[in-house]
Order: structure tokens, then sequence, then C-alpha cells
């Protein structure tokens, strides 16, 4: 793993060399940053890991993956026309005539109802259901994976529209000053003063929230606070020597926005964003326990932690909400003290 990390490293310049010395440097960012990053790509392979649907299945010389393609009941030699119910027991034993099963580690999905429990649910963990089973008999190992998937998935894209919303407005507020700033300003203080969660509760009784919609509505109110950081950096950046020489040349005000200042901006900017992604996720977990956030049946930490409330007599519900999140805020906090240090001038790589 030292060796490609070395390839990128000789690539940069002696500045960002530094950071990344520096971020390394720090164990604990160093490797939460690791753990972060094989539990976000398993997450993306989700359904490789837990689908009721067969992986691979060999049927009389021939190849099949229901993962990736829907087959007919027919093609194995079923009855129905309809696609193959391969948790049906009739279905596997007409495959194992003639081949066999390739399964995933975990074999259900997010909603998958397990018909064939031992106890009631919400059911004990078992070792055909590693974290239990919900009140509603879904797999938690399955859904604690998809809804794993969502938060990372959702706070990533909420964070880099934050960023861009934010730094282009912070921009144009410090580099022109003046009434643009003034106005800004007074529309931010504003802006920033509704209410949001009442909108989200007000906005989820007219219309159905879905990933996209939560999205949307949170990217509203998010980015305004990279606004001031961003500003603060072109309103100094501004009066710099090099920037006046740039603009006593005739550079246009948007390369030298680009390419003179906005460098320093993303400074403070880079520092904060593990802890908007720590944010985002809060966020959204905040609205799924409320019931405001991914329609009802999405896999969601939010739901897992509701019904850990829900259901006390089964407290393997909650711990795993509460390890999972823990996990992921603590390793996402680490992360970002590691990068805070790597941008920060006064410290050095010994």
């Amino acid at each position: 793993m030292k060796k490609p990390l070395l390839s990128i490293r000789d690539k940069l310049n002696p500045i960002n060399q530094r950071r990344l010395d520096t971020f390394f440097s720090n164990p604990r960012a160093k490797w939460s940053l690791w753990v972060f990053a094989v539990l976000f790509v398993l997450s993306l392979f989700s359904e490789l890991i837990a689908n009721n649907k067969p992986l691979l299945i060999a049927y009389d010389g021939d190849w099949y993956t229901p993962v990736f393609v829907s087959y007919p009941e027919t093609t194995f030699g079923g009855d129905f026309d309809t696609e193959a119910d391969y948790s049906d027991e009739y279905v596997r034993e007409l495959i194992n005539e003639k081949g066999w099963i390739l399964w995933p580690p975990i074999p259900y999905s997010y909603d998958t109802h397990i018909a064939d429990l031992e106890q009631p649910a919400p059911s004990p963990p078992t070792t055909k259901n590693w974290l239990g089973t919900d009140d509603q008999a879904r797999d938690v190992a399955a859904r604690t994976l998809y809804g794993f998937r969502i938060s990372i998935l959702f706070a990533l894209a909420l964070t880099i529209g934050s960023c861009i919303i934010g730094v282009m407005v912070g921009a144009i507020q410090g580099y022109f000053g003046g009434k643009i700033d003034l106005l800004g300003q007074r529309a931010l203080e504003i802006w920033g003063g509704l209410p949001v969660l009442f909108l989200l509760i007000i906005m989820a009784n007219i219309v159905t929230p879905n990933f996209w919609w939560l999205l949307g509505i949170m990217l509203l109110f998010s980015w305004t606070s990279l606004v001031d950081v961003v500003r603060a950096e072109f309103l100094r950046g501004r009066n710099l020597d090099y920037v006046r020489a740039a603009k006593a040349l005739g550079v246009p005000d948007r390369t030298i926005m680009a390419r003179h200042i906005l460098p320093n901006a993303m400074v403070a900017t880079v520092t904060l964003v593990p802890f908007i992604l720590t944010g985002a996720v809060t966020t959204l977990t905040s609205l799924d326990f409320l019931g405001f956030g991914m329609p009802p049946g999405s896999p969601s930490l939010g739901e897992l932690v509701a019904q850990g409330k829900s259901n006390l007599q089964a407290p393997w519900l909650a711990l795993t909400a509460f390890t999972v999140l823990a996990l992921l805020l603590t390793l996402l906090v680490f992360i970002g003290e590691g990068i805070r240090d790597a941008f920060d001038p006064r410290l050095v790589t010994q």
C-alpha cells in the first residue's frame, strides 16, 4: 500500500507533500481513513453482500446471475413466467437437481420479510441473522449495510453541493465587497434564521420525501456554514500585492478569483468538510428517527434507532444503531482532525 502512496506523493508540490506527511503521521487519522474507506467500499457493493437473490446459479450446463438479471421460474423448470422466488424451497429443489446455487454472505436484502424465524420478530441474533431481525422480520445486518451506504452517499452529495455553493457565494461577497457584500450578509442573516427542521416537517406533510427531495431541501440551508470562512479569505486576499498587480495587468476577475485567491480560501474550506459530513449524517439520522426522512421501508440508520426505542425488549437493535453511528461519526471526526492539522501551517512533520 505504500508504493501507490509514494508515487502519488512524488507528483505533489512540496506544500502538499508536507500536508500528506502530516496527515499520515497522525496514526488516529490514518487508520480512521483506512477503516472508513474499507467500510464505504464494502457498502457500495451491498447488493453482492446482502441480497435475497443468488450471486450465481449453475443449472443444466448454463450460468445465471440473478443478482443482475431477472429470470422467470420456467428457466429452471418451474411453472410460472414470473420472476423466480429463490427463497421458495420448491425453486431451490428444481435448481439443485441439475446444478447449484451461490448465495451472498447475507442471503437477505434490506426489505426481505423472513417467514421462517424460530422466534417472533424482533428475533435475537443467530447464525442466520447475525444482528437479529427488527419488528417487521427484516434482517438487521442487511438493513444496516444498506443504511450505511445511503447515509454516506447522502452526506457526500450534500457536502459537495454545499462546498460548491458556499465557496461561490463567499468568493463573490469577499472579492467584490461593497454593496454586494453588505446585501449578501443581510440576506444570509435572514436565510440562516429560518427554522430548517420546522420547514422540513411542514414540507413532509405536503410531499412524500425521498433521497433527492431531502438532499435538495437540506442543500438550500447547509451551504451557509462555508460562506464566512471563504468570504474572510477573499476579503484579505483581494488587497494583497500580487492580486493588485494582476488587476493592474488586466487579468479578468474570474481568473484572479480562481487562480490567485481561491487556493488559499480552500485551505479553510477543506478543514471543514469532514465536519459537514458528520453534520449531514446526523441530520439524516435525526429526520429518519422523527419520521420525516426517507420513505417508509427504506434502509436507514435513523429508522433503526427508532426501532430500538420502540422495542426495548430487543436490545440488539439499539446496540447496533449506537455502535454503527458512534463508529461512523468517530471515524469522520478523527479524519477531520487529521486534515485540520495537515493544513495548519504551524505544524510541520518532524
